[in-house]
């Protein structure tokens, strides 16, 4: 073959194998997945890095965010504070009906500032049924916080909670618990605090038959340690400013960022593989496994150092 000859030959060959690259180029993008998140925020504060991962994925496209447990009204103002100074006041923040608990709001002085707070909250079983009439088959629930919500969303209209798309929950205990990091054999589940808070409300979700993808403690003890935490609050910009003021707030040394693991599963799913497995729920809020249908995609497993090269960049990008 001449040289003329073989490099018209090769030219060919990269106007063809562009072709497909041409194509994908010019695809429809992928519209963002609607979400409601349904929060406790203002305890443990991985509640506060959850809604800050999903603040900052363009996959997403957030409706609005719930309070539940305890002073829902509170944590709605907290929610107001921290949309209002990272720029996101046009997302609606509804609240849950309130419950008695002792566990202690620790960024209590945080929500009580008064920066943004709104007038009124719509209640939020009244407000995610709404969305869920004007979207149906289109939104994920993110549940990172006891239930109450979702068993008040399924006693006030079972029929259109069934429409959602899906319910991505951090919560449950397969076969490892609370400080169990999956170093050593497990030493076996114990009830979650999500479950255990509320289980009838638990105990209807897994039988509604919406899709329910679980994230429990196997997959989601993410320590966010101290080099960790300088490359996030080092930033500087007005979301990881809130999320410093709210870790000192918050007052213990290390946080665990279990409720960020369900958000970060929707826009990148390989970092938590799931398997389907059927969950049945004890009177103590174990999470048992049993024979039968599937009831759940359950993630068992994830690799924290993945997630954080994940979660850090995202998230203190200017």
């Amino acid at each position: 073959m001449s040289r003329r000859a073989h490099m018209l030959e090769l030219a060919a060959g990269i106007l063809f194998s562009a072709v497909p690259f041409c194509h994908a180029q010019s695809a429809t993008p992928v519209a963002p997945e609607k979400i409601i998140i349904d929060t406790d925020i203002g305890d443990d504060v991985d509640d506060a890095f959850a809604v800050a991962l999903a603040l900052r994925s363009p996959e997403l496209q957030i409706l609005g965010i719930s309070t539940t447990f305890g002073d829902t009204e509170t944590r709605a103002r907290l929610l107001d504070r921290m949309l209002g100074e990272t720029g996101h006041s046009d997302i609606p923040v509804a609240a849950g009906a309130p419950t008695s608990v002792n566990n202690v709001f620790t960024q209590r002085h945080y929500a009580e500032g008064g920066h943004f707070a709104r007038a009124s909250h719509p209640k939020a079983a009244d407000y995610i049924l709404e969305q869920i009439r004007r979207y149906p088959g289109q939104i994920t629930l993110v549940a990172i916080g006891p239930l109450v919500n979702v068993g008040a969303l399924i006693d006030q209209d079972a029929a259109t909670f069934g429409k959602l798309r899906r319910v991505v929950l951090m919560g449950g205990s397969i076969e490892r618990r609370y400080g169990d990091m999956g170093y050593s054999k497990p030493r076996g589940p114990e009830p979650e605090w999500n479950i255990k808070n509320d289980i009838p409300s638990a105990r209807k979700l897994f039988a509604s038959g919406v899709p329910i993808f679980m994230m429990p403690l196997d997959s989601t003890q993410l320590k966010l340690d101290e080099v960790k935490r300088d490359m996030l609050f080092r930033a500087g910009t007005p979301l990881s400013d809130v999320l410093t003021i709210l870790y000192h707030q918050w007052g213990y040394v290390t946080p665990t960022l279990f409720d960020a693991m369900p958000v970060a599963y929707m826009v990148k799913p390989e970092l938590c593989p799931v398997k389907a497995m059927r969950i049945r729920i004890d009177d103590e809020g174990y999470t048992r496994t049993e024979p039968g249908p599937p009831n759940a995609q359950v993630c068992l497993d994830s690799d924290p150092e993945a997630f954080f090269r994940y979660y850090i960049p995202r998230v203190s990008a200017p």
